[in-house]
């Protein structure tokens, strides 16, 4: 739960909807603070603890109390406030100035005190008719003197954001910040429109934007709309959601790509009273981000491509062991090219699940699946074994996933051939029946694992033995998966092999 809603459901009776219509002021306000050179102050009433009445102080005499549950600086200018004010309650005076923007559901200018709250502008944060708190607007004399024209058009834009917080209609379900990488922001290229969609102010950032498209001479005046448009179609084409945006009438963001310039815009509309009165436009040349994205793309591809012949070139070394093992005389020969083999396919299985992913962790359930049907290969149609996995072992990284998959498959082929003896030259031999069971226990950094199987055990004083598969599996738990192993006698016979193993982080 994130901090906002922690404190509105400790001190407010709001409800879920109010709380995430809080959030989405919130996730979208940075554009007020910057466009108002000013810090903001998210207020919410607090709930009685005696009388627990969510509407102290509507109708009342007695003022509500309040408390902060949100603060945002500008990124245009300094602010009022070192430290945070999250959680912090207003003074006697202050609380009567907050309560009576509440109360009367108007946007109240504070008095110059010589305070924080010096000439701030108090408004009433409402939600389908209902106030849910209110916001102050915090800034330093300085700026609120500032007379530049950037400055008068910055703040009359905010301004009029405000007057929509007042009024129910900012923020916009469908117009949040935080898309694709790139989001213009205020100090980016700003571009205001009039009500019919001529440009009636652009920012320096805002003109040199245009530019970077191909515009030429003075903007302000012009239709955005027809301006863009004419660039655009000499180089490319038009996205259809372009035209709402270029004239202001829907809260949504497009992209232009021209040639090699890629410029993100953003529009959001101003409305008072149900009619829109202009739209804020808000540009950023993304062209060197997107020239690095489609780098990281084509990089993602050649790894993918790379796992890909891996796992290929490991298919054709199996290949070939396999004529291999067919052209040996000697049964230990044969043997032991038919491990490496297997010891092989085993690790091509981890290059094909990373070379259709572009995650950072694999789904091991569905890798240890396909490494132990290979598992049992080596076993004689006399020892009929059945391995299942019992559980889940989640997501693995990348880094831990070969490693891991070799060691399971090692220890289930070892319980295959030692745990369930025949004698192949008898033909009197009585087929053999077992299981093996894989059973992982995970926690979110941590796995244990234990191999079980019902064979015919093994001793205390005999131990594992020292083979070359015993000797992989230890190299691979405690050197490469910094973990721990040890086998014992399994409750009700068979043998138990228990592994400790720490996740390294799949992010």
């Amino acid at each position: 739960m994130s901090i906002l809603a922690e404190i509105t459901k400790a001190n407010s009776r709001l409800d879920g909807d109010d709380v995430d219509w809080l959030r989405l002021l919130v996730g979208d306000w940075q554009l007020i603070a910057d466009l108002s050179f000013a810090d903001l102050v998210l207020w919410v009433p607090r709930r009685d603890p005696e009388t627990d009445d969510a509407e102290a102080g509507a109708g009342d005499a007695e003022e509500p109390d309040f408390v902060v549950v949100a603060q945002c600086r500008p990124m245009t200018g300094q602010t009022m406030f070192a430290s945070d004010m999250v959680g912090e309650r207003p003074g006697p005076r202050h609380r009567a100035l907050l309560g009576r923007a509440y109360r009367t559901r108007t946007t109240v200018i504070a008095e110059d005190d010589g305070s924080r709250f010096a000439r701030a502008d108090v408004v009433p944060v409402v939600r389908d008719g209902r106030v849910l708190g209110v916001l102050s607007r915090h800034t330093e004399e300085s700026r609120r003197l500032g007379a530049s024209r950037m400055e008068r058009n910055h703040r009359s834009s905010a301004s009029a954001l405000l007057d929509m917080v007042g009024e129910g209609t900012f923020p916009t379900t469908d117009g949040l910040s935080g898309g694709r990488r790139g989001e213009p922001r205020v100090g980016d290229g700003l571009i205001l429109l009039n009500r019919e969609g001529r440009i009636r102010y652009a920012s320096p950032n805002g003109v040199s934007v245009l530019y970077r498209l191909g515009s030429e001479g003075d903007i302000e005046g012009r239709y955005l709309a027809d301006l863009v448009t004419g660039l655009v179609d000499q180089r490319g084409t038009v996205d259809e959601s372009l035209p709402l945006v270029l004239t202001g009438r829907a809260p949504w963001r497009t992209e232009i790509e021209s040639g090699r310039v890629s410029i993100a815009l953003r529009s959001i509309p101003l409305m008072r009273d149900g009619n829109r009165t202009g739209a804020v436009i808000l540009g950023r040349d993304v062209s060197e981000i997107r020239r690095r994205e489609r780098e990281l793309l084509s990089r993602d591809a050649l790894i993918r491509e790379m796992h890909h012949r891996v796992k290929n070139n490991l298919q054709t070394v199996s290949a070939l062991l396999r004529l291999q093992s067919r052209r040996a005389s000697s049964t230990e020969a044969k043997s032991a090219i038919e491990e490496a083999m297997r010891r092989v396919s085993v690790i091509a299985v981890v290059h094909d699940a990373l070379s259709q992913s572009l995650d950072d962790a694999l789904d091991f359930d569905d890798i240890l699946d396909k490494g132990l049907r290979l598992a049992p290969d080596l076993s004689s149609p006399l020892a009929r074994v059945t391995t299942r996995r019992v559980g889940s072992f989640g997501t693995i990284a990348t880094e831990d996933a070969s490693a891991l998959l070799l060691a399971i498959t090692e220890l289930v082929t070892n319980a295959v051939e030692h745990g369930f003896p025949f004698d192949p030259d008898d033909p009197d031999a009585v087929p053999v029946d077992g299981t093996i069971e894989v059973v992982p226990e995970r926690t979110e950094d941590r796995l244990h694992l234990r191999v079980v199987d019902d064979g015919v055990g093994i001793s205390g004083d005999r131990g594992p033995g020292d083979g070359l598969g015993t000797q992989i599996v230890r190299t691979l738990i405690t050197a490469d998966l910094r973990g721990t192993i040890d086998w014992r006698p399994a409750d009700g016979g068979g043998t138990e092999v228990v592994l400790d193993v720490p996740l390294r982080p799949a992010d």
